[in-house]
């Protein structure tokens, strides 16, 4: 929804050689709706904001409004007031019905009534495969083509007459922190006098999640094919990132909409994608299903969506990726060994000293000691913090679903 919230500036800015500061004066906040429900057993969010006057501002939390969904036979849902411009579902008093039709009604604290467009909740197809192959995407300002690994869909058989289709996706990763803490190090009597203590269960591994986010749309042509073939839904550049060091999985969700919310997502992926020039696509309004029932001209951002949805995940270990000879990632993450004979001149310092020094920096972790032959003390090993505490980058909670594949 952040796209559709950027797109107000759009025109003002697509067309632009200096920089200019639009006067906005007589700026009218506009209500912003972000919802979906489907028919999965959870809870269902609706996100209400306000745009701002300005481009770079946060948009402004709708916290004081009553929000319900509707459904055909006119049974109304009231959705709890979450905080933060939130309203939720209770899980086990609603679900979303194939069939269903929906309605979506907000009631604001300034007495404004929204109503969405009443919405058919059409059934999805199955997820057939989701698989992977080695290919490239041509990236960055120069063009420059990239190798790496996509990932690709195919369906099932349509479902009665629906054509159209969305999807999103989940990524979770494991991958292993560079350089972890494997000692305590603490320091008694003269504070020249160190004890090191080993730590018992070293976090090496920690896992990332990232969403989609980029719009992802298809259609079956009439009297063509009744499922989805080859339908690509992410590129990962090996070299960029490191989701292929150890294990990853992604859950991909497939949704079944209506014309009218295709052509919704396409229009907000085409104004996305307009350039600067004049022979670019020129900015046009993106239609909302939602209106003010007592003021037609208001303008309604966003979409509430009724999708059926059908879902898959599968894993890949780095060891599966082998036979395609792609790059490794490579971590700028090293070790930094520091004694008093690192440290040029005479007044060497000590070690205490250097320990104090770098620990009250707050950039850097201490890792291990290193010993010299006699088994006296010879260097202290840091690493930036990020290289040594995943939590940093990542969570160290094994997610319920997480299955260990061997590498």
């Amino acid at each position: 929804m952040k796209r559709i919230i950027a797109f107000l500036f759009l025109i003002a800015a697509a067309s632009c050689i200096d920089p200019y500061t639009p006067n906005l004066k007589n700026y009218n906040s506009l209500l912003v709706v972000e919802g979906l429900i489907t028919n999965e057993n959870s809870s269902y969010k609706i996100k209400l904001s306000r745009t701002t006057g300005q481009a770079n501002s946060i948009s402004e939390k709708v916290a004081d409004a009553d929000v319900y969904i509707i459904d055909g036979s006119g049974v109304k849902t009231h959705l709890q007031n979450s905080g933060g411009g939130y309203y939720k579902t209770d899980s086990t008093l609603f679900k979303g019905v194939v069939g269903q039709n929906y309605t979506l009604q907000i009631l604001t604290g300034d007495g404004k009534e929204y109503k969405s467009g009443q919405s058919t909740m059409l059934p999805v197809a199955d997820i057939d495969k989701v698989y992977y192959e080695k290919g490239e995407e041509i990236s960055g300002i120069n063009g420059k083509i990239s190798p790496g690994l996509k990932i690709f869909l195919n369906s099932a058989n349509t479902i009665g007459n629906n054509q159209y289709f969305r999807w999103t996706f989940e990524e979770v990763w494991k991958f292993k922190i560079p350089c972890p803490q494997r000692y305590i190090c603490k320091m008694v009597l003269d504070k020249e006098t160190y004890i090191f203590e080993q730590i018992d269960s070293v976090r090496e591994y920690c896992w990332k999640r990232n969403l989609s986010e980029d719009l992802i749309t298809n259609s079956i042509l009439s009297g063509g094919a009744n499922f989805i073939s080859g339908q690509e839904i992410q590129f990962i550049d090996p070299v960029l990132s490191d989701r292929l060091t150890q294990e990853y999985s992604i859950l991909v969700k497939q949704y079944s909409v209506s014309q009218e919310e295709f052509d919704f997502w396409n229009n907000l992926k085409k104004a996305g994608e307009a350039g600067g020039d004049i022979f670019a696509l020129q900015p046009f309004t993106v239609m909302s299903n939602i209106h003010n029932v007592n003021n037609n001209n208001e303008r309604v951002l966003g979409y509430f969506e009724v999708s059926g949805v059908s879902q898959k995940r599968i894993f890949i270990t780095a060891h599966e990726l082998d036979p395609l000879s792609l790059t490794h990632y490579q971590t700028d993450c090293v070790e930094i060994p520091k004694g008093p004979s690192d440290w040029p001149g005479r007044n060497l310092p000590t070690f205490y000293q250097i320990y104090y020094q770098i620990m009250n920096n707050g950039d850097y972790t201490f890792i291990r000691p290193i010993f010299n032959t006699d088994n006296t003390l010879r260097q202290l090993v840091y690493a930036t913090n990020v290289c040594a505490i995943c939590e940093l980058t990542g969570f160290s909670t094994k997610p319920d679903f997480w299955i260990d594949l061997n590498y």
